[in-house]
């Protein structure tokens, strides 16, 4: 549970109606296997002691009667299994029938929970043997002890901070006011759900969108637990589509009618941490809940396989085509906005045959698409100067004609020269001033074809090397609008694929796809026998893990050492511990030093949760300390 990550799992065992011995065996069985597996909260189906489709044996003592054994045998037998453990089964309270859950720990019964809303309409007939769960928290005896009994039961954890549990069952999730926003509000960040949901065509995805949402607009851990093979079908099928989601994001899914226990890692630091950030959350302190303790074991949670090395980019590949499109849509609408509240009658550029200024021209292209005008109107700029390659040239060359924009050249080798002689600079000495002159001359340069054409120049630098500092101070660090200012250098080159295999042309994607080969560096050091010497990773360290640390710090605002932990999982037998932690170090000292550049960025479109921007999402002093991070790090 080190850094706030608790395992957690969702099981469908192997039930037979209404035998109540035999489902008890399994869900004991399930339970050991789970806690055998790291998983600290387990949840199971809705009246799993029973089985859900027992219809009008609910009304038998000897039903219900096994159904309560069951329960106490289970905290019996599970009392040397740590973890908080949610199991469903009828329960008779003052002679009516309630569809509760059972929440057990360590063999203590800490509290029942009942079903809220019964369904009675299509196949659902719960009304005609249960009676709906009230907001009063009571007691009642389960065998020699007190349990409280109530829909308003919150479970917090002594070992590990914030860590406070809530129940739901099926319908409930389906109400139009589900119980588990006010267990939110009361303070919950898991919520657990104990369903026998059957299947029938098209609900599957309308499940899943369901207790994604809901864990999205709750900020909340959710864990379902369903139905599965067992059942009975006489006129229902159950499948078993067990789902563990966070805050808007699947982490797993059984697939259906196999019966499957899932396993998560939830991030309780990080919910919190969400629940501070945004304003419009507000939790409030009921009185009518009653907060009962569980005790969980410390120990590490294993992180293996829990986070992917790009974070900005969708998991699913289906997604990405869509997404990938729609981020594209949104800086070419920027551009398109800027273009034409100023009237421009060009956009400008410079194209180096990179990356970064590929994307800029692609979208320039997208924009004047949009706008209905000549994509002539784009003039693409190419300033060769001492660094320059033969193959960069030609991809920006080619690139700007496929693309159908004015290719204009200007070859910078004279004009920096002059300025080394005007202030005494050696063009032998290949330092910041011979790299940095010549970035800026040809800011000035694509500045004053503006000027001359009645247009504006595009920014092409991404966040990755804004949030590096990777950029020449009034050189590439200044445009007019800046189009990539949000876009993570992993992202781009994403981006950059995208379109090579979506444009359907077969030169433009060959040009497109050689450019994503090539090493990226700023070219600004001679080539050595024609190919590129500087190459920017090897002086800053890799991109992947940059942007790694970068989502993590921006957008959860995360401690050095979580996320040190965080990438180790992640690029285990990518990277050693060793350079993780240098390219770690490096990271938050650039940084903290580089935000005097981000404190005057140009205007530029946001495109996703992360951005550096001054006047949105990042608020900090350029002149802020960096020892307390580095300290940390140290200390590793």
């Amino acid at each position: 549970m080190k850094d706030g990550f608790i395992k957690v799992a969702a099981a469908t065992p192997d039930i037979q109606v209404a035998d109540c011995v035999h489902n008890t065996g399994e869900i004991i069985k399930k339970a050991k296997e789970m806690s055998e597996q790291g998983a600290g909260i387990m949840v199971f189906p809705e009246l799993c002691i029973t089985g859900y489709t027992c219809q009008d044996l609910f009304y038998e003592d000897t039903l219900l009667t096994a159904a309560r054994e069951g329960l106490l045998r289970a905290a019996e037998e599970l009392k040397d299994v740590p973890g908080l453990i949610f199991v469903g089964l009828p329960l008779e309270v003052r002679g009516k029938l309630y569809n509760t859950a059972a929440v057990l720990n360590n063999g203590e019964l800490l509290g029942i929970v009942p079903k809220q809303y019964l369904p009675n309409y299509g196949e659902f007939y719960e009304a005609r043997h249960f009676v709906p769960g009230g907001d009063n928290v009571d007691y009642i005896s389960i065998g020699d002890v007190q349990v409280p009994f109530g829909t308003r039961l919150l479970f917090t954890c002594e070992d590990l901070p914030g860590l406070t549990v809530a129940a739901e069952i099926c319908e409930d999730l389906w109400a139009a006011c589900p119980p588990s926003v006010e267990h939110a509000i009361a303070g919950a960040n898991v919520i657990v759900n104990l369903s026998a949901s059957d299947e029938t065509a098209g609900k599957t995805e309308y499940r899943r969108n369901l207790v994604k949402g809901q864990s999205a607009r709750l900020l909340c851990g959710y864990i379902y637990a369903t139905a599965g093979n067992g059942e009975s079908t006489q006129d229902l099928v159950f499948g078993g589509q067990n789902l563990i989601c966070e805050d808007g994001r699947i982490l797993s899914e059984a697939p259906l009618f196999e019966n499957k226990t899932i396993y998560g890692v939830l991030d309780i630091q990080k919910l919190r941490g969400e629940r501070r950030r945004i304003s419009t959350w507000k939790p409030e302190m009921s009185d009518s809940y009653l907060r009962i303790p569980f005790r969980l074991p410390k120990k590490e949670t294993g992180l293996t396989g829990c986070f992917s090395q790009n974070p900005f980019v969708p998991e699913n590949p289906e997604e990405r085509a869509s997404r990938f499109r729609e981020i594209l849509d949104i800086q070419a609408m920027g551009l398109k906005k800027r273009l034409e509240h100023t009237h421009c009658k060009t956009a400008v550029l410079g194209i180096s045959g990179g990356l970064d200024s590929t994307l800029a021209l692609l979208v320039t292209a997208r924009a004047m698409d949009f706008m209905g005008m000549d994509r002539k109107q784009i003039v693409a700029v190419t300033m060769p100067c001492f660094g320059t390659t033969d193959r960069t040239y030609t991809n920006a060359c080619e690139l700007t004609r496929r693309l159908g924009a004015e290719l204009l050249e200007v070859d910078i080798k004279k004009a920096v020269l002059q300025h080394f002689e005007d202030i005494g600079q050696d063009p032998s000495v290949h330092d910041v001033t011979y790299e940095n002159a010549q970035a800026r001359e040809r800011t000035q340069v694509i500045m004053d074809i503006a000027n001359q054409r009645g247009g504006m120049v595009i920014g092409t630098g991404d966040l990755s090397e804004l949030a590096l500092g990777w950029a020449t101070y009034n050189g590439d660090h200044m445009s007019m609008y800046g189009v990539n200012g949000s876009v993570p250098k992993t992202l781009v080159r994403y981006l950059v694929r995208y379109y090579a295999e979506t444009c359907g042309e077969k030169e433009l994607g060959e040009i497109l796809m050689d450019v994503l080969d090539t090493p990226v560096s700023p070219e600004l050091l001679p080539p050595e026998d024609g190919v590129i010497s500087q190459k920017t990773e090897d002086l800053v360290g890799p991109y992947e893990l940059h942007d790694f640390f970068l989502y993590y710090i921006l957008r959860f605002h995360f401690s050095p050492s979580k996320i040190y932990r965080m990438a180790k999982a992640a690029f285990k037998g990518a990277y050693d511990e060793e350079t993780i932690l240098k390219w770690l170090k490096k990271f938050y000292w650039r940084f903290f030093s580089q935000q005097f550049k981000r404190s005057c960025l140009p205007d530029g479109p946001k495109v996703g949760s992360v951005a550096v921007s001054p006047r949105g999402d990042l608020r900090m002093p350029s002149d802020a300390c960096v020892k307390v991070w580095i300290d940390e790090i140290e200390n590793l």
